[in-house]
């Protein structure tokens, strides 16, 4: 019969050699890389206008638009990114019409580049949630949430090359009330709130616009 002391050895000796046995593995793994699905390197020059919003969220709209823009040179290179502001007198008039056609167009004209983004950020405002338990209890939370779309459009014939979307929700604040126990309170700054959204918000609709990895 084998002592504690040999069980215990036996058992080192097989845990080292599976541990062993995933190293090999892992080392003999190998990924590859896919390209991104949109590349911006074939249009050498694109534009990028202040992405489109309700007036009450401009500070949004710039923040998404800042953070796109992170996210294009980080992500590719190779490309030179034209950034336009929709303030523009211009591109202010057409933008005004809703046709994003005719303002690609107008944007190719002037500033001789084959594409532009257009985009437009929704935030909603804050929405109070609620919950009562069956012990009586009540919890309650106030969420926001915003959603981003954006067109790549080809600046001759104003059609979309590409598009993407994505949605994004943030909490404020919380309230929970148990019992006879005091209520517990949690605040957050909205504004906190919103730029980790932005953040999810364009990670979301680059995803296209970066390289993956796959085991092979």
């Amino acid at each position: 019969m084998l002592s504690n002391h040999g069980i215990w050895r036996a058992a080192g000796r097989a845990l080292l050699a599976i541990c062993g046995a995933l190293a090999l593995s892992a080392c003999s793994a190998h990924y590859a890389q896919v390209p991104a699905r949109l590349a911006l390197q074939p249009y050498g020059r694109v534009a990028l206008v202040t992405f489109s919003t309700e007036q009450t969220d401009r500070d949004l709209s710039a923040l998404a638009t800042q953070r796109f823009a992170e996210a294009l040179l980080a992500s590719q290179s190779g490309f030179e990114l034209l950034e336009l502001s929709s303030a523009d007198t211009a591109l202010q008039r057409l933008a005004a019409t809703g046709n994003v056609e005719a303002l690609a167009q107008a944007i190719g004209r002037e500033k001789h580049v084959p594409a532009v983004f257009l985009g437009h950020v929704k935030a909603s405002g804050v929405t109070p949630r609620g919950r009562l338990s069956a012990t009586g209890g009540l919890s309650m939370k106030a969420t926001v949430s915003a959603e981003l779309t954006v067109r790549l459009l080809s600046t001759t014939s104003g059609g979309t090359l590409w598009r993407s979307s994505s949605a994004a929700n943030g909490t404020v604040g919380r309230l929970g009330v148990s019992g006879g126990a005091l209520p517990s309170v949690a605040m957050r700054d909205p504004n906190e709130a919103y730029g980790e959204m932005v953040g999810e918000l364009v990670r979301g609709v680059t995803r296209d616009l970066r390289p993956t990895y796959v085991k092979q």
